[in-house]
């Protein structure tokens, strides 16, 4: 059976047009037009790095490869403007300093079981780094004291947002959300609006 498939650019096309406001219309388009360089603000590029080598390994993008869409930076920059959800588990500290703690115990972990840097280790070994940390019980004196499950709740959370609020990861599912000016009148089952994707095969 054919894996379906969104025509590409549906969400690029749609941002031209009447159906989207100006301020999402402005924040899609800089996040087409994100530089492919950034310069951590916040992070030291030590964790910069290892929070973009986690990224890649929770969000691989090998049909993106040459440019893959970019998750750190988001994190870096909202952290560097002290931005949060207005709310966070009380079994974790501030954001700051749950990320310096966190990405700092992500080596520790794989130190622990592979004496090597996070960065260091092949796919394999990074996804069992990850999956240790997931499980919630993960070697390493940084998590007596930081709850390992929040933590990686809270990053994959974070990550995820950060992708699917990206117009090419919103092609991918054919969510056109944004585009809601004009309003949604056909909500019955199967119905779609003109400008609402139609999936092929």
């Amino acid at each position: 059976m054919p894996v379906p498939e969104y025509p590409s650019g549906t969400v690029r096309a749609l941002l031209c047009t009447s159906h989207i406001s100006e301020a999402t219309r402005a924040a899609l388009q800089a996040r087409l037009d994100a530089p492919a360089a950034y310069v951590p603000q916040l992070l030291a590029p030590e964790a910069y790095a290892l929070l973009e080598a986690v990224a890649a390994r929770l969000f691989p993008q090998p049909d993106r490869a040459d440019a893959p869409i970019p998750l750190a930076p988001a994190v870096d920059q909202r952290l560097a403007e002290g931005r949060a959800d207005g709310w966070r588990y009380d079994a974790l500290p501030p954001d700051r300093e749950a990320y310096r703690l966190g990405l700092g115990g992500i080596q520790e972990i794989a130190q622990a079981l592979f004496q090597a840097d996070f960065i260091a280790l092949d796919a394999r070994q990074q996804d069992a780094v990850l999956q240790a940390l997931a499980d919630g019980r993960p070697p390493g004196a940084t998590w007596a004291t930081l709850d390992a499950g929040r933590f990686f709740e809270e990053l994959l959370a974070e990550l995820t947002e950060t992708y699917y609020a990206h117009p090419l990861a919103q092609e991918e599912i054919g969510y056109v959300g944004m585009a809601d000016l004009p309003a949604w009148t056909k909500i019955g089952l199967n119905e779609k609006e003109d400008r609402e994707v139609v999936m092929g095969e």
